[in-house]
């Protein structure tokens, strides 16, 4: 039976759900345990069995993880936000919204590899179109509040647009550097690394105060966990005709490598 059919006497086992979400059984029994999502019913072979109930319920849960968030915040959000049609629709206007963004960025990524490429000009307005800092107002609150948001940004904006470039070229630069460590197979806790891992820590220091093992340990995770930052990072030598899959997981390796010292 499909999941696409949502009559409530509509089952699946553990194993069909683990397989059609990609979240592993043993993942789901977890979220179990936890209380995060329990299922429908236990039947008497002891499989798990998922109602539309809980597919609908596991979607949410999954969206919300790619976005960065933890375990109990997304308990959090789903205690909070129980009208599930409210908060799907929000979140396809998020992706909506995203969709346009990186349509944007990925537009001016090329017009800078064309002009480094042919020796011409840059625009810098057109460089930036669709990397306004602005956009995580939302995402940044609802992960680490409304004063870590109000606090970054006053410090952006008192920037110079041409400090804001610079700050953005350093960010890129650290980046690509992380990027030519992953292709030449340096570990985390090489010296490179760390080395590259304490100027990231000195750039956030830009727009964050204070700078806390924590705060970069979860950034560091949002690397990993959210396809934005990781096609950036696995993407940062784009302009050189390659990339290097896996750098998202060798800065969080190499934070959680610093946070420990």
């Amino acid at each position: 039976m499909s999941p696409n059919k949502h009559s409530e006497s509509a089952e699946w086992a553990i194993q069909e759900i683990a397989r059609l979400s990609g979240a592993t059984s043993r993942t789901l029994r977890h979220y179990d345990a936890i209380g995060l999502l329990a299922p429908k019913r236990t039947a008497s072979n002891g499989y798990r069995m998922y109602g539309p109930e809980q597919l609908v319920r596991l979607q949410r849960i999954l969206m919300l993880k790619d976005l960065g968030l933890t375990l109990p915040d997304i308990a959090r959000v789903l205690d909070e936000e129980t009208d599930e049609v409210r908060a799907l629709t929000k979140h396809a206007q998020w992706l909506a919204s995203e969709e346009k963004r990186i349509a944007r960025q990925r537009a001016a990524v090329h017009a800078t590899i064309r002009a480094l490429q042919e020796g011409q000009d840059m625009n810098a307005k057109d460089a930036f179109d669709g990397f306004d800092h602005t956009q995580y107002k939302d995402e940044v609150e609802e992960r680490w509040g409304k004063d870590a948001y109000a606090s970054s940004n006053a410090r952006y904006s008192k920037m110079t647009r041409q400090e804001q470039q610079d700050m953005m070229t350093e960010g890129l630069e650290i980046a690509k550097g992380f990027a030519r460590a992953k292709l030449g197979g340096l570990a985390a806790d090489s010296d490179e690394v760390q080395a590259l891992v304490q100027r990231q820590v000195a750039w956030l220091g830009h727009t964050v105060q204070p700078v806390s093992p924590q705060y970069v340990g979860n950034l560091a995770e949002m690397y990993v966990g959210d396809d934005r930052f990781r096609t950036y990072y696995d993407d940062a030598l784009a302009a050189e005709g390659t990339s290097a899959p896996g750098t998202a997981e060798l800065i969080r390796d190499a934070v959680q490598v610093w946070a420990s010292r």
